[in-house]
């Protein structure tokens, strides 16, 4: 086990190999603490070459609201008013922070992703 930090994309992609050459090792084996090792280490590289924007706070409302099967009418009873929900979705109106937090509270919307510009 030669484990070094992934600093190239060389090192990232030997890494990813010997990932997929140990993939099901088991735990608390050698080649076990070996993928749990290099898993962090590519991890820690996506994270800083790869960053995943969050979403559109309004792509979000429609998404978590497809998830849960909510209708239009759903969404107007957590924002208070039809019109609003109609508003929001259409990007003709900014959330309010009660919104925010009536998003976050009932339909379970990280308000880090609410909270952005759109």
């Amino acid at each position: 086990m030669n484990i070094k930090p992934i600093k190239t994309e060389k090192d990232y992609n030997q890494a990813l190999s010997r990932i997929e050459k140990i993939f099901d090792a088991q735990p608390h084996t050698k080649q076990g603490d070996e993928l749990d090792i290099l898993a962090t280490l590519v991890e820690k590289y996506e994270k800083e070459h790869f960053p995943i924007a969050p979403p559109d706070p309004i792509e979000a409302i429609k998404f978590r609201m497809e998830q849960l099967g909510y209708t239009q009418n759903d969404l107007a009873k957590v924002l208070g008013l039809k019109s609003r929900a109609s508003e929001i979705l259409n990007k003709k109106r900014k959330l309010t922070l009660e919104m925010i937090r009536s998003l976050n509270t009932k339909m379970h919307i990280p308000t880090d992703v609410l909270v952005q510009a759109y």
